[in-house]
């Protein structure tokens, strides 16, 4: 029982050691990153939002051509 005890505050004590490391490990990754400028992150906003108005404005049509065909099967 007391070695039970004695592992679970050695684990407890490399918690914050880990920690730290973890810490500093993930900083350094994110050094690493290539951070996009400003005009990127607007070229690809821009791009995204026109591309979802696209298929947004597809898939309205196809919703309302399938309705009218339904509709047109259903009142003969």
């Amino acid at each position: 029982m007391a070695m039970a005890i004695q592992q679970r505050i050695e684990r407890a004590r490399e918690v914050v050691p880990r920690s730290v490391t973890f810490l500093q490990e993930a900083w350094a990754e994110l050094k690493k990153v290539h951070w996009p400028s400003r005009r990127e992150v607007v070229s690809s906003t821009v791009v995204v939002l026109v591309l979802v108005f696209v298929v947004a404005l597809f898939l309205g049509l196809v919703d309302y051509a399938a309705t009218q065909l339904v509709r047109l099967v259903l009142a003969r």
